[in-house]
C-alpha cells in the first residue's frame, strides 16, 4: 500500500487544489478536478490516496508531528537551545514558531481532502460496502486531524465541506470545543461502523484504517475530552467501553519481544492498530531514525534522552535496553540517544519507520486510566497497565494493593513515558493528566504559564483571517 499511496496520491494532490477552483469556466479535458474526476471506484481509491498522502511530509507526521506532541515535555532533550524546537522543548514558543504554523496547516490540507472524498465518494455507483469503507477511512483521518488540532488550539474552525468558490465563507471563526468533539466522535463511530476488521484488509492494503483503529482513536478521544469543559458525564465509560472493544474484537495483541514492535520488516503486526506508513525512496521515508541517532552512527544529533527518564528505568526493564543507549560501537558517549526507532536499510534521511499512531499497549494503558476515572477502587485498572509491565519484564502490581485515583496517575504517567516515549504522545498525555506543570517542576525547576496548555494560533492565519482570535496569554 506503501507504493500505492504515493502514486496516486499525487494525481489526489490536483483534486484537493481543483476543489477551491471550481469558480474558473474553463475545463481543460486534461485537468483532474473533483468535477470530472469522481466518476467510479478507481477514483474513490486514488481520492482517497492523497488523503494519506497529506500525513507524509516532515512538515506534518514526517517529523513536525511528534516535535509539537513530544518536545514539550520532559523526556527529551534538544541539542540547539535557540531554533524553533529548542522553544518547544523550553515553553518560549510564540505564535510565528513555523513548527506550530505546519502543524496547523498540514493539518487543514489532509481535512481539506478528507471533506473532498467524503462528499464526492457517495454519488459513485459501486459496491456499498467497498464504498462505505472509503468514506470510513476518510472520515477517520478527517477525524483525527481534527483532535490533533482540538487538543492542540482549544476552539478551531470546523470545516466539514470543501471551497467550492468565492461565494463561500474563506474566514471562518473558531468553532467551540464541544462542537468539534461532536464531529470527531461522529466521524469515529462512523469509521469504527463501516471500516473493515484490520482481518479482513487485504495484505497489500495495510496501512488502511479498520474498525479497531476507529475505536482505539475513539476511546483516547472520549477520555481526553473528559479531562476538558467540553466533558460529558459518560465520557470515561464510553472510552472505557471503546478499549473494551477493541482488546475483545480479538484481532490485536501484544508482540512477544517489546522490540519487535519498532522493526520494519516486523511493520503492520499484531500489534499495531494503525500507523501511518513510511518507505524508503522513491516512496517517502521518515527523518525519525536519523535525527534522533548521533553522529558517530551517521545520525544528526539533534535530540538526546534527559537524563531523569535514564535514571528512571530499571536495569532490568527490557524497554531501556531497546530505547535508549550510550554506545556507539566501542565508544561510550557522554550522552544517552535514543535508539528506539531503528532501520539497517536506512538511505540518509529516509527510513522505513512507520509513525504509531496508536497500538495495543496504548490500549491496554488507556483502558486501565479508564477504570481509575470511574472507579479507583476497581481491581480491574491494574490489569491493561500489568500486561504492558510483564512484557517489558518488570513486577506486576499487586491487586489487592489499592492506589488512590492521584496516585495511579502518577505510575500511568511513568509506564507511558517509558512504554512510549519519542511516539507522539507525551505533551498530550501530560496535559490529560494533569501533570505538566508538576513535571516540569520536578525535573528542570521549570513554572510553566498556564498558556502552554494550548498552543497558539499561528500568526499568519490571524493575518489572513480577521475572524480568527488568539489563544489568551500569546497576544
Amino acid at each position: 500500500m506503501k507504493k500505492n499511496i504515493l502514486l496516486l496520491g499525487v494525481l489526489a494532490l490536483g483534486l484537493s487544489l481543483g476543489a477551491c477552483e471550481k469558480f474558473l469556466q474553463e475545463e481543460p479535458a486534461d485537468f483532474l478536478a473533483a468535477e470530472n474526476f469522481y466518476q467510479n471506484e478507481n477514483d474513490a481509491i486514488a481520492g482517497l490516496n492523497g488523503v494519506f498522502n497529506a500525513l507524509l511530509p516532515q512538515t506534518y507526521y514526517g517529523r513536525t508531528g511528534w516535535q509539537i506532541t513530544e518536545l514539550p515535555g520532559e523526556l527529551i532533550r534538544v541539542g540547539s537551545s535557540t531554533d524553533e524546537r529548542a522553544q518547544l522543548s523550553r515553553f518560549i514558543y510564540t505564535p510565528t514558531n513555523t513548527e506550530i504554523n505546519s502543524w496547523w496547516t498540514n493539518s487543514y490540507r489532509m481535512i481539506n481532502r478528507a471533506n473532498d472524498v467524503i462528499e464526492k465518494v457517495p454519488a459513485i455507483n459501486m459496491d456499498a460496502t467497498r464504498k462505505a469503507n472509503i468514506i470510513g477511512n476518510a472520515r477517520f483521518l478527517r477525524a483525527q486531524g481534527y483532535f490533533d488540532l482540538v487538543r492542540c488550539f482549544g476552539d478551531v474552525p470546523l470545516i466539514t465541506s470543501t471551497v467550492k468558490g468565492p461565494a463561500d465563507d474563506l474566514r471562518p471563526p473558531r468553532t467551540p470545543l464541544a462542537r468539534v468533539y461532536d464531529q470527531i466522535i461522529e466521524d469515529l463511530k462512523y469509521a469504527e461502523a463501516n471500516c473493515y476488521l484490520e482481518s479482513r484488509i487485504p495484505a497489500g492494503e495495510k496501512g488502511r484504517v479498520s474498525s479497531g483503529a476507529a475505536a482505539a482513536v475513539l476511546a483516547k478521544v472520549y477520555v481526553t475530552r473528559a479531562a476538558t469543559s467540553a466533558a460529558q458525564p459518560t465520557d470515561n465509560q464510553s472510552g472505557l467501553d471503546a478499549c473494551n472493544r477493541v482488546i475483545n474484537s480479538n484481532q490485536y495483541s501484544l508482540l512477544p519481544v517489546y522490540g519487535d514492535v519498532f522493526n520494519p520488516d516486523k511493520e503492520n503486526g499484531p500489534e499495531h492498530i494503525f500507523s501511518i506508513q513510511f518507505d524508503l525512496p522513491p516512496n517517502t521515508g521518515s527523518i525519525i531514525v536519523r535525527q534522533f541517532l548521533p553522529s558517530q552512527l551517521q545520525g544528526l544529533g539533534t535530540f538526546t534522552v534527559e537524563d531523569s527518564l535514564v535514571r528512571s528505568y530499571r536495569t532490568t526493564d527490557v524497554r531501556r535496553a531497546w530505547n535508549i543507549s550510550n554506545q556507539a560501537g566501542t565508544t561510550t558517549l557522554a550522552r544517552y540517544y535514543f535508539n528506539k526507532f531503528r532501520d539497517d536499510k536506512r538511505i540518509i534521511n529516509d527510513s522505513r519507520a512507520n509513525y504509531l499512531i496508536t497500538r495495543y499497549a496504548d490500549v491496554l494503558l488507556l483502558q486501565s486510566e479508564a477504570r481509575n476515572n470511574i472507579n479507583p477502587n476497581d481491581p480491574l485498572k491494574y490489569e491493561g497497565y500489568n500486561r504492558v509491565r510483564a512484557r517489558a519484564g518488570i513486577a506486576q502490581w499487586p491487586t489487592a494493593r489499592v492506589t488512590t485515583k492521584d496516585a495511579f496517575v502518577d505510575m500511568l504517567v511513568r509506564e507511558r513515558g517509558w512504554e512510549l516515549v519519542q511516539e507522539g504522545h507525551r505533551w498530550f498525555d501530560l496535559v490529560r493528566l494533569g501533570r505538566l506543570f508538576e513535571r516540569e517542576r520536578a525535573i528542570f525547576n521549570r513554572t510553566v504559564d498556564p498558556r502552554y496548555l494550548l498552543f497558539p494560533i499561528p500568526q499568519p492565519e490571524i493575518q489572513l483571517n480577521p475572524n480568527l482570535t488568539q489563544n489568551p496569554g500569546y497576544n
